[in-house]
């Protein structure tokens, strides 16, 4: 499967921006989905994940509240709405395929490692 991360930008804090997935290669039901990012000298880190049905989703605490992963498989798209921006939000962010099973051991959907196809990332900037 291929994934096409868009929808970065430039915005304000406390402006929003949605970002999109698009999968290619197979259908996105196939695969629980994952969001990440990485800010410039850090480790990526995990933001958020959603089941293949979409009915289950967990976040970070840092994004809980103010970020929402959805997903449409008809259009074989992810999304991950963010609201409410904050300078530490600067990150390049991707979207992945999850290769476990289920999305209930968190130190699994949050493993780098558990991730098993990406996308290429969309770059996104909060300024103060």
């Amino acid at each position: 499967v291929q994934l096409q991360a868009s929808g970065g930008g430039l915005v304000q804090a406390g402006e929003s921006l949605r970002l999109s997935c698009a999968a290619s290669g197979r259908t996105l039901s196939s695969y629980h989905m994952g969001w990440f990012r990485q800010a410039p000298g850090k480790e990526r880190e995990f933001v958020t994940v959603i089941s293949q049905s979409g009915g289950t989703t967990f976040y970070a605490n840092s994004v809980r509240g103010r970020f929402t992963i959805s997903r449409d498989n008809a259009k074989n798209t992810l999304y991950l709405q963010m609201n409410n921006l904050k300078p530490e939000d600067t990150a390049v962010y991707y979207c992945a395929t999850y290769r476990e099973g289920n999305i209930l051991a968190k130190r699994n959907r949050e493993n780098v490692d558990k991730y098993e196809y990406w996308g290429q990332g969309t770059q996104v900037t909060v300024s103060s």
